[in-house]
């Protein structure tokens, strides 16, 4: 009777409490369904700032928050890269968004050739995409409308999870809402739990007052950033002193910070390149915690007065043997777009010629993106041409190891293929080359093959559009280097060889091509073998989308041609050839050989 008379008591106190909703559904987080999203920025595989308004034709947009080590992730690109496919004739668009602070552009643009991901590969701007979605896991997705509201988010469907992957898909959360948006419906449910990988959110660089330009920072910029920046080059400012960088720090840290300065474009796991001028990560964080920590300048004294003359201007390689001069004063619009120029030079070789050296100088850099030197049998014509060297942004002048040179045949006229820039107003500009002649002994000469596709016809609109071209070495080679030459829909190309025993290594990926900063990548001398029979393989792919920034004409089905708004699949391979024995001694006064070491006794 007691213990009924305690029930009682207790049952009716209940009436009186507060109801307890018990729900199995996860806290809400961030934006609800129905809610219009606004501040979602990032940025793209050339580093630009984006935002969903470079999608305004979507009819829906797909976003995917990713990372480069979820195993989560990884598992669904090729159910993504379906979906993209399936719906891209229906106006839905696929973004991929990176949300961990520690995978860089490259290393997206890399994930995207590794898994052919065809849709935009972007990176989240301090957090901000990930936030303003509610995102807390990968690969969660979220579903925007035409008017960017929030339709769905959540997981893609119920197969893989974390721990194992069931046989198949039961429910298609991510399809069915997709079709639901596009019938003017509300997607059920709206939102779905997701047990993917937690996203850390990005940690602020800490400040450090005690570095200082002098001590810590200036070798990091003398050793990385004043090949470049610094009067005389394509570089538009110096950053030689303290007065050149502080009032730039804020923009010098995002671009470090990015990975878009320096520029090197190799994907991190090929290391094997002596130009390498990417900084480590510790050294980036070094620069960074300076700027926050208030740029402290340090020991003046310790910073060289004379120190901008201490950098070459003008012919980086010394003063040349021989000098060429174009006849033509080239008269440049102040804006506009300027067809490639052609410049004949005012002289034919009348002797086999070896030079070790070879320098393209405008008299106005600020206006010649590049310019290649090419030769030509004078009693030929132009048509016989073939390339020698180059000048483009980013890569030194042609500077052999000794016993290595370029031989210029008997009767041999050289021109200039030129494409200028305009500037904001009217300039003219003159271009000179400098010749430095070989000395001393020639063993080898220097040799390239040119593995190129002419006949490739890239679609209109095509994100992702794949071109493959191969040349297979005729004897046994000793690499000096790597070049790639596209124009602006050029996306990445990778270099693969195959050898005659079966197997296959990359040489190079560059993930991330950018027109406008294109370099060599060069091998130790003597590091890299390639035996007779090799074949060198060139993978390309090419964007044609609208959201390439720098497309000249999404809707235009793209073929060979010189011309920008062309394109071009080059890749170059330079070497020697393991047999050649030259022998050659040369008349440093002239370029000329003089006798052969055998004739000489020597």
């Amino acid at each position: 009777m007691k213990h009924l008379l305690i029930l009682c008591v207790l049952a009716s106190s209940a009436l009186f409490l507060p109801p307890r909703v018990v729900s199995a559904e996860p806290e809400a987080s961030g934006p609800a369904p129905g809610d219009r999203i606004e501040g979602v920025q990032f940025k793209d595989r050339l580093y630009l700032q984006r935002d969903l308004s470079d999608f305004e034709d979507a009819a829906a947009i797909v976003i995917v928050a990713s990372n480069t080590s979820c195993p989560i992730v990884q598992k669904y690109w090729p159910r993504l890269v379906r979906l993209s496919e399936e719906y891209s004739d229906r106006g839905v668009q696929f973004v991929s968004l990176n949300v961990t602070d520690s995978d860089t552009i490259s290393d997206i643009s890399v994930q995207a050739i590794r898994y052919n991901i065809p849709f935009p590969m972007v990176r989240d701007i301090e957090g901000r995409s990930a936030s303003a979605l509610g995102f807390t896991r990968t690969p969660e997705v979220a579903v925007l409308d035409a008017e960017h509201r929030l339709r769905y988010r959540g997981r893609i469907d119920d197969q893989h999870r974390l721990g194992a992957s069931a046989p198949k898909v039961r429910h298609d959360y991510l399809q069915d809402a997709i079709e639901a948006v596009l019938a003017g419906r509300d997607p059920v449910p709206a939102e779905t739990p997701v047990d993917g990988c937690l996203i850390t959110p990005p940690q602020p660089v800490e400040a450090d007052p005690s570095l200082t330009w002098t001590e810590h920072i200036r070798p990091l910029f003398r050793k990385h950033c004043v090949e470049c920046h610094r009067p005389g080059t394509e570089a538009p400012f110096a950053l030689e002193t303290w007065n050149d960088v502080a009032p730039l720090a804020e923009m010098i840290g995002e671009v470090i910070s990015d990975g878009r300065m320096p520029p090197w474009y190799a994907a991190r796991e090929f290391t094997d390149f002596v130009n390498h001028r990417g900084m480590s990560d510790q050294e980036q964080r070094l620069v960074l915690r300076w700027i926050r920590g208030g740029m402290a300048r340090g020991d003046e004294s310790e910073e060289p007065t004379e120190e901008r003359e201490a950098v070459p201007v003008g012919w980086q390689l010394g003063e040349p043997d021989l000098v060429i001069t174009t006849t033509e004063n080239h008269q440049l619009p102040a804006e506009g777009y300027v067809d490639y120029q052609y410049s004949i030079l005012p002289y034919v070789f009348l002797q086999d010629t070896w030079v070790k050296g070879i320098e393209i100088l405008p008299d106005n850099v600020e206006v010649v993106h590049h310019a290649n030197l090419i030769a030509f049998p004078a009693d030929q014509g132009i048509r016989k041409a073939w390339f020698i060297t180059g000048k483009v942004p980013g890569a030194q002048p042609l500077n052999l190891k000794d016993g290595i040179a370029v031989r210029i045949p008997k009767g041999t006229v050289l021109a200039l293929q030129i494409h200028f820039t305009t500037t904001g107003r009217p300039e003219q500009c003159r271009l000179s080359v400098g010749f430095h002649y070989a000395e001393g002994r020639i063993r080898k000469s220097f040799r390239h093959v040119l593995v190129k596709n002419t006949t490739f016809r890239i679609p209109p609109g095509a994100p992702f559009h794949r071109v493959v071209k191969s040349e297979t070495l005729e004897h046994d080679a000793t690499g000096i280097g790597l070049f790639t030459h596209m124009h602006l829909r050029g996306r990445d190309m990778t270099f693969v060889a195959h050898y005659p025993d079966g197997r296959r290594e990359e040489l190079l990926m560059i993930p991330n091509y950018s027109f406008d900063w294109q370099m060599g990548y060069e091998w130790a001398e003597g590091a890299k073998k390639f035996p007779k029979g090799t074949r060198l393989e060139c993978i390309a792919h090419f964007d044609n989308s609208p959201f390439n920034p720098f497309n000249p004409d999404p809707t235009a089905t793209v073929v060979e041609g010189q011309q920008t708004y062309h394109e071009m699949m080059y890749g170059f391979l330079f070497y020697t050839v393991d047999e050649e024995q030259l022998d050659l001694t040369v008349d440093p006064a002239t370029g000329t050989a003089v006798k052969s070491v055998a004739e000489t006794g020597s």
